[in-house]
């Protein structure tokens, strides 16, 4: 099916833009026959999830490709916790469908309304030091390359394209399909409350170590962090969720309504800020509960912001988190939206922001209606110094000279870049700036 394009914008409101077309494949074939189509008439032609990247990186000027008949589940091996699914296969559409194999996904970020494809392909993560990025969960896929070639890549086929393919950043073709590793159901048990920051930050290796699940966050102006440990249990354990009336009052009532409307007259009077934040400081965590792992990672976000967040080697997150908290206070800034801070195991895929040593992430945001550049700069120099790598979904100002600088195998994914699309027939702006033309 081929529309005229109306204006497609992502969720942060960073990027926009018309398509010259809009296509809604529902095979490969139909993939296929539209690279094809695409490169017959010399355009650009580029897949779109769900706008959930801050970055200009799923912009499509010429042919955009929605991907949403291409999702579900293809195939399931449950003996050896394997599923294939269309690759416009939404995250939060998972647990009903993986619920019948009694398999999840082993780790999962915050937000769920991604697809598959693109959150494997910007390099999405949780926390846990034994877990990788989603796209570390990635055995299989189909990829349509620039030329319009189906190529299969798994362990068994092409297996020396893995490293590039599962997190490709949209620049290597479409993909189509993306087998996952799972692991049995299981249930997360829950425990977040505030803590002095102080004692969190002097704690930080300790308590990523020790717990299956990590995280913190810190509103700038205030003394206390909220702190997050998840630990995993059998998928048959005893499960005490969220009270309907908990959760709307905690994560509806506080963190989307009270935030939206303060987080909008803070953009006018940003003196409001500090007072707030510690009015929150006192309101938020302190629950205790147990369920499956999609209800404990996911946190329904509805208040829109901007994000930079950077990868760091493990040991320097104490170090960064200081300078930035430092930052804040020499320059007068008042900031409405919490740190956040995790952390993920090593992993060797080529762009991943954890290749090769063990990650600490820390993330900054703004408001969406309020000017991020200032902060963002200033907090993307710091993490400059300890040789942090930017998210490739989130805001940042690096190009491809300087990324070089902090991927050993950036020149490897080029090759395969010149390999499946010689001629960038997936190529945008964004990428010429991350990748070189």
């Amino acid at each position: 099916m081929t529309a005229t394009g109306a204006t497609w914008r992502n969720w942060g409101r960073t990027e926009s833009v018309r398509p010259l077309r809009v296509e809604r494949p529902a095979t490969a074939d139909a993939v296929q026959r539209a690279v094809v189509s695409a490169a017959a008439s010399g355009l650009r032609i580029k897949p779109v999830g769900s706008g959930h990247s801050f970055t200009g990186i799923a912009v499509a000027p010429g042919v955009q490709l929605d991907m949403t008949a291409l999702s579900g589940v293809i195939d399931a091996d449950i003996g050896t916790a394997r599923v294939t699914l269309g690759a416009g296969t939404r995250l939060h559409e998972l647990p009903a469908l993986l619920a019948p194999y009694g398999l999840a996904l082993a780790n999962m970020g915050d937000i769920d309304r991604q697809t598959i494809s693109g959150a494997t392909s910007t390099g999405t993560h949780g926390t846990g030091l034994g877990f990788g990025g989603l796209a570390t969960q990635v055995v299989g896929a189909r990829i349509v390359s620039g030329t319009g070639e189906l190529i299969t890549v798994s362990e068994t086929e092409r297996p020396e394209l893995l490293p590039a393919v599962r997190l490709g950043l949209g620049a290597l073709g479409v993909l189509v399909e993306v087998t996952l590793q799972l692991v049995p159901r299981y249930v997360l048990h829950a425990v977040e409350k505030p803590a002095p920051l102080g004692e969190v930050i002097d704690g930080w290796l300790d308590r990523v170590r020790s717990a299956d699940h990590f995280e913190f966050y810190w509103f700038p102006h205030t003394e206390a962090a909220l702190t997050k440990t998840n630990t995993r249990l059998p998928g048959d354990a005893p499960r005490h969720p969220l009270g309907r009336l908990s959760r709307w009052v905690d994560d509806e009532l506080l963190a989307n309504g009270l935030y939206r409307g303060v987080c909008a007259l803070g953009t006018a009077t940003p003196g409001v800020i500090p007072g707030f934040a510690r009015q929150v400081e006192k309101l938020t965590g302190d629950r205790d509960f147990a369920d499956f792992s999609p209800k404990v990672f996911v946190t329904n976000r509805t208040v829109r912001f901007r994000e930079m967040e950077y990868a760091v080697p493990l040991e320097a997150v104490p170090d960064a988190v200081r300078e930035v908290r430092a930052l804040i206070e020499r320059k007068g800034w008042r900031i409405s939206f919490p740190i956040e801070v995790r952390a993920a195991a090593s992993d060797d895929n080529w762009l991943s922001t954890a290749h090769g040593r063990a990650t600490g992430y820390i993330a900054v945001h703004r408001y969406f209606r309020e000017d991020p550049a200032e902060y963002f700069a200033a907090v993307e120099a710091i993490m400059r110094g300890f040789g942090g790598r930017p998210h490739w979904g989130k805001m940042h100002s690096r190009d491809a000279e300087s990324l070089r600088e902090v991927y050993p195998h950036f020149d490897d994914f080029l090759r395969v870049r010149d390999e499946l699309d010689p001629e960038r027939r997936f190529g945008n702006p964004y990428l010429e700036r991350v990748l070189g033309p």
